[in-house]
């Protein structure tokens, strides 16, 4: 079974909300966090998540997963387009977010 125990924002660059986020989540009984999909895919993708995921992990008894659903074709189109992910610190992410393009073309 899954429960969703908390939904949040980073609070934006530089990701201040997420050391209270954070706790707020595991009070509530998070076992997994996930870091939204938007944070590899958005136009930069966030140069925070190593630092989110790391500080997570050391701060809260967690598993910090980066990614809560399959890249959109549009964007992976675009940032393939882009070169961003050849680069960027965000390809180790990749292999959470990317699925088969019949899951993908649902995010369209």
């Amino acid at each position: 079974d899954l429960e969703l125990v908390g939904y949040t924002t980073c609070d934006g660059c530089p990701g201040g909300n997420v050391e209270y986020a954070g706790a707020e989540l595991v009070k509530n009984g998070a076992e997994v966090i996930h870091l939204a999909t938007g944070l590899v895919v958005g136009y930069p993708p966030c140069p925070y998540i190593d630092t989110f995921v790391t500080f997570l992990e050391k701060r809260y008894p967690v598993k910090v997963i980066v990614g809560t659903h399959p890249i959109p074709p549009s964007y992976l189109d675009m940032h393939t387009h882009l070169g961003t992910f050849e680069t960027s610190p965000a390809k180790e992410y990749l292999s959470n977010i990317l699925s088969d393009a019949v899951t993908r073309e649902k995010y369209a």
